[in-house]
């Protein structure tokens, strides 16, 4: 038989520097086939997932049904009627319905880790003015979602007209959904999407016995007033201001604050109002957490008898283990406050001068 002299193989060297040159290539460009690939799985959901949501408002809207709730539980019971459901889930068991941990982040913010665990009424999706609780509900179609209704009424609330088939109810909910039905990455801007959530967690650096703390204890920088009299008034303009804008009854007069300046005003503008200062009540129920008893009333002393939990303390922002006066946000006069000791192991309600430095301030979200 004759051979072709002139026939060869590839070298292994050859077949080597090949397969190495497709994996190379593989390892580029797989991922993003992946990544796009997924993309539009999610895109595709979320796009199904809208149009059935959008056509079960609107069929809400004919029959009178999309406005008029006062809670977000009658809502969901009204909105399973029209979109085909698998599960509700109360506001005690949300997470029954969504997973326990969520990445959040808009535009080009890196996605940060929420615990879903903390989130439970339309505040902490930014609605601070419906006061509702979330409902977790599974969707026939896969999707699961927590929804949250909107019950105010005026200028933002949800509207209906039987006899239109414009309104979508766009202006009723606030809903996170996830189109993976809880599979990773459970990403905002992925998987992840919403309606109407401006934010998504408490905004407390700390929530302590129902107290959602979000600034934690900190010194204050001192109010300086420019015309205080000695019963707390005042006619210049700026002063009048400053007590309008954050909720004070009284300035503190020359003599009590003067060179020193109000400490007390100072922590009450640092939070934004004396509304976001903490209650008597709220400082009882932080110092009961530092101290890891059952509770503490508004008014209750307690001399040497505690033991103090550094790291609690820790997470208010006190220096453990001797802890810190806090203001509170009761004024007593034109001269003083009230505030608590939460101390290394005593804690009690006391009055001070407002021109004191030794207090510390924490806020609070009502």
């Amino acid at each position: 038989m004759l051979k072709n002299k002139n026939s060869q193989g590839f070298t292994l060297a050859e077949v080597l520097i090949t397969l190495g040159i497709i994996g190379v290539v593989a390892a580029m460009t797989i991922p993003t086939l992946i990544q796009n690939y997924n993309t539009k799985v999610w895109d595709t959901s979320a796009n199904v997932f809208n149009r059935k949501l959008e056509e079960a408002l609107k069929t809400m809207n004919t029959q009178q049904t999309l406005a008029g709730h006062t809670t977000t539980e009658s809502f969901v019971e009204e909105l399973s009627k029209h979109f085909k459901t698998n599960k509700i889930c109360q506001n005690d068991k949300l997470l029954d319905c969504f997973s326990e941990t969520v990445y959040w982040g808009g535009g080009d913010a890196t996605p940060e880790e929420v615990d879903m665990s903390i989130i439970k009424t339309a505040k902490n999706f930014g609605q601070d003015d419906w006061g509702t609780n979330i409902v977790g509900v599974q969707f026939a179609n896969g999707v699961s979602a927590l929804i949250a209704y909107n019950p105010t009424t005026g200028e933002n609330a949800c509207t209906q007209d039987p006899y239109s088939n414009q309104i979508t109810g766009g202006d009723c909910l606030a809903i996170l959904y996830d189109t993976s039905a809880n599979k990773n990455p459970n990403t905002s801007g992925k998987d992840i999407r919403s309606l109407n959530v401006s934010k998504l967690g408490s905004g407390c650096v700390a929530e302590v016995n129902g107290v959602c703390i979000t600034v934690a204890a900190q010194k204050t920088t001192p109010h300086f007033w420019n015309a205080c009299d000695s019963t707390g008034n005042s006619t210049d303009p700026d002063d009048l201001k400053f007590m309008s804008d954050y909720g004070i009854n009284q300035c503190c007069r020359p003599v009590d604050c003067g060179s020193s300046g109000d400490y007390w005003a100072g922590a009450v503008k640092t939070c934004g109002g004396v509304s976001k200062m903490p209650s008597l009540t709220d400082l009882g129920k932080i110092a009961a957490y530092v101290y890891n008893k059952d509770s503490i009333g508004a008014n209750e002393d307690f001399f040497n008898t505690l033991s103090v939990d550094s790291v609690k303390m820790s997470e208010v922002g006190l220096t453990p283990p001797y802890g810190s006066v806090v203001w509170s946000s009761v004024e007593f006069s034109t001269a003083d406050a009230y505030h608590r000791t939460i101390g290394f192991n005593s804690s009690y309600i006391a009055i001070d001068g407002r021109s004191s430095s030794d207090c510390t301030t924490i806020c609070v979200s009502n």
